[in-house]
């Protein structure tokens, strides 16, 4: 089975680690420890199943994944890789 390369940009890249400083800053180490273990663990899934998560409803272009019930990712696909977009929160206004 083909593997496909995960590429982040820089927007998800910074929204992911802000993410991860939130629920340092609110709730514990073991709560973002819980949270990137399911980052790693979508992640995983996501670069043997390109299309695994549904598109978005917003932007054709995009895939969109729920990770817990208050964050999601968004993600594109190219040719050779998937490249993760961006980290938000679904309470949140956003162009996803």
């Amino acid at each position: 089975m083909k593997e496909y390369l995960i590429l982040w940009s820089p927007l998800a890249e910074k929204t992911y680690l802000k993410t991860l400083a939130y629920i340092l800053e609110n709730w514990s180490v073991n709560e973002a420890e819980g949270f990137e273990l399911k980052v790693e663990s979508l992640l995983d899934k996501i670069k043997k199943q390109k299309h695994l998560c549904p598109p978005s409803g917003k932007q054709k272009n995009l895939r969109r994944c729920v990770i817990t019930p208050q964050t999601s990712l968004v993600y594109q696909l190219t040719d050779n890789a998937i490249e993760l977009v961006a980290f938000f929160d679904n309470r949140s206004s956003h162009g996803y």
